[in-house]
């Protein structure tokens, strides 16, 4: 006879006791605000040291965090030494240009993957992987060959040309176009929808979120390009808005001119994140668009 011994009941606490309070703080919610701390303190660190004098910026009073005055007098002084409007101009064409075409190429390429019949069709495809593991620095003294032998030089096609080709962007939308529902192309076939129609009535409506965070990388990457522009532009009119701060740092080369250079790195940083900030959900919703399935 067998006798069996009955198991101790386990004892269940409450989701809000401080055991778990202190777990769940511990586990998500602590590297979370040290994350946030580590990207976004640099941010705030320069915003504060862009309307400080001198003499806040070089004491070692680790009190003085904050600024005396919130008077723009580091920014005005900026202004003065740069042509900030003629770089945000230049800025702007240079992204406005570059990303719309980089997008498009992207869109086109994508859908000619997935949706068109032509041989080697896998082998383009594992060469467009190919370009995203090559520095971009490699191809630099290529690209300037080329562009200064073709007199781009100093010219804003001479600063979008060699970047327009974009991998990540292709690889992106192709992964995405491959989990759209072959039924509804295979209707708007039937229907007599050609290729065009089925890509702009159909494939980009449903993708939106996708291309739009396709938009914003490459957003971001031409605002924020620096090596290229300052390789092939010599001509300060023709300068983008971080390579003329090479301009402000050479005219302010002073220690106790870091807030001017600090008022500048502001003004290059706040239209890119201003974007960001108003598309980031949709950078979200395309990044996971495809990952849950019915």
């Amino acid at each position: 006879m067998t006798v069996t011994t009955a198991q101790p009941a386990v004892a269940r606490t409450h989701p809000l006791a401080p055991r778990n309070l202190v777990a769940a703080a511990a586990g998500s919610y602590l590297p979370l605000v040290l994350a946030v701390v580590v990207v976004a303190l640099p941010l705030v660190w320069m915003v504060l040291s862009s309307f400080k004098t001198p003499t806040e910026l070089l004491t070692r009073d680790l009190s003085t965090i904050l600024p005396s005055s919130l008077a723009p007098t580091n920014y005005a002084e900026a202004a003065r030494e740069v042509p900030f409007a003629r770089l945000f101009l230049n800025s702007a064409i240079v992204t406005v240009v570059g990303a719309g075409i980089k997008v498009l190429l992207a869109v086109f390429t994508a859908y000619a993957l997935v949706f068109v019949r032509f041989p080697a069709k896998k082998l383009i495809f594992g060469l467009i992987l190919v370009t995203l593991m090559v520095p971009p620095q490699v191809s630099l003294l290529p690209n300037y060959i080329l562009i200064s032998g073709m007199g781009g030089t100093d010219t804003y096609w001479g600063i979008i040309l060699p970047g327009l080709g974009t991998g990540f962007g292709t690889f992106l939308l192709r992964q995405h176009f491959m989990t759209l529902p072959a039924s509804i192309l295979e209707a708007a076939e039937i229907d007599g929808a050609g290729h065009w129609r089925r890509l702009t009535r159909i494939v980009m409506p449903i993708s939106a979120p996708s291309i739009v965070t396709v938009a914003l990388v490459s957003i971001v990457f031409e605002w924020n390009d620096y090596l290229w522009p300052l390789v092939i532009v010599s001509d300060p009119s023709m300068m983008t808005l971080p390579v003329g701060l090479t301009l402000l740092s050479n005219s302010e080369s002073s220690v106790a001119k870091y807030g001017v250079l600090m008022a500048g790195s502001v003004a290059v940083i706040v239209p890119v994140l201003i974007v960001f900030a108003s598309l980031q959900r949709y950078v979200i919703e395309g990044l996971t668009q495809g990952a849950v399935k019915d």
